[in-house]
């Protein structure tokens, strides 16, 4: 019996409906799933720029409508709010990664749905990838972008200010730098949460996979332990000058010559990739990372 043109074999159906790019999609779902990711860093933002509007308009009336000859008190007004807006918004993206990498393997034990991920066709390993890649990568480049806007729309708003004190924007742009500033931003970004912070970030996955409860003691009680014993029986800091190395950045044993961005310049990337820490700590980030997702594929429900 002829099969009819307009029904379609059950068999191509279910390669049509298997999931295609797996790695993409559980990004996505991870995302849409943790809306924390996207919320806490812009209303960050939103905070800092209405704070710098207030600073602005005050700077202006303290002014008296006379821009400052001073280049230090220049500096202060041109460059330091962006500076500090830069480190807010990237210091509350690093505090929503700590948070979200700690949850990110015991959340789903917790609540079971472990049991549910586990019957999709989705390995531990691409499971994993996908919950690192948002604190090693969609978070450094969404605080990035929410920076470069933020940025953008204080150089617009002081240009506004400027312009009602009857007083030119040259200055304000020329000093500024907005493009420098964006590109040594994104290099920072990349090399630093990128790359610098992945030991930290892989031994959270992990803590996250293991931790029978509270993630978060689990995750930082070692390390306190650690550096205590070694300071009572050795009378030593080698564990916690590393650990502050390794959370301050390269670029901050280099020389810098007093700004932020000129501490971001001064580690080039020959310098940075020539780094042995570098390379030892991602590694570590590859063997946290490992034992998380064989952690994930023998444990069940918190």
């Amino acid at each position: 019996m002829n099969t009819p043109s307009n029904i379609v074999p059950e068999s191509h159906v279910g390669a049509q409906a298997a999931p295609t790019r797996p790695l993409y999609w559980s990004i996505r779902r991870e995302i849409w799933e943790n809306r924390a990711i996207y919320i806490v860093p812009l209303v960050s933002a939103l905070v800092f720029l209405g704070s710098f509007v207030i600073h602005t308009i005050l700077v202006r009336q303290r002014a008296h409508g006379v821009w400052p000859a001073n280049p230090a008190q220049q500096h202060e007004i041109l460059a330091i709010p962006y500076e500090m807006a830069a480190a807010l918004i990237m210091g509350t993206a690093f505090l929503v990664g700590i948070f979200y990498s700690l949850d990110a393997l015991y959340g789903e034990r917790r609540d079971r749905s472990i049991l549910f991920w586990k019957s999709m066709p989705i390995s531990d390993l691409i499971t994993v990838l996908s919950k690192v890649t948002v604190p090693l990568v969609i978070l450094p480049l969404l605080s990035f972008a929410i920076t470069v806007v933020t940025q953008l729309l204080m150089l617009l708003l002081s240009s506004v200010v400027l312009l009602g004190s009857g007083l030119s924007v040259a200055a304000l742009w020329t000093h500024s730098s907005f493009l420098h500033f964006s590109l040594m931003l994104l290099y920072h970004i990349v090399t630093v949460h990128g790359l610098w912070y992945a030991p930290m970030y892989g031994w959270l996955m992990f803590v996250s996979a293991w931790a029978p409860r509270a993630p978060f003691i689990w995750a930082f009680l070692p390390p306190f332990l650690v550096c205590g014993v070694e300071k009572l029986a050795f009378n030593t800091t080698h564990f916690l000058n590393l650990l502050g190395h390794r959370l301050a950045g390269p670029e901050a044993t280099t020389p810098a010559s007093g700004t932020v961005m000129d501490a971001m310049a001064a580690l080039g990337p020959a310098q940075f990739f020539s780094e042995p820490g570098l390379w030892i700590g991602l590694m570590i980030a590859a063997a946290f990372l490992a034992a998380a997702v064989r952690l994930r594929r023998s444990r069940g429900p918190a």
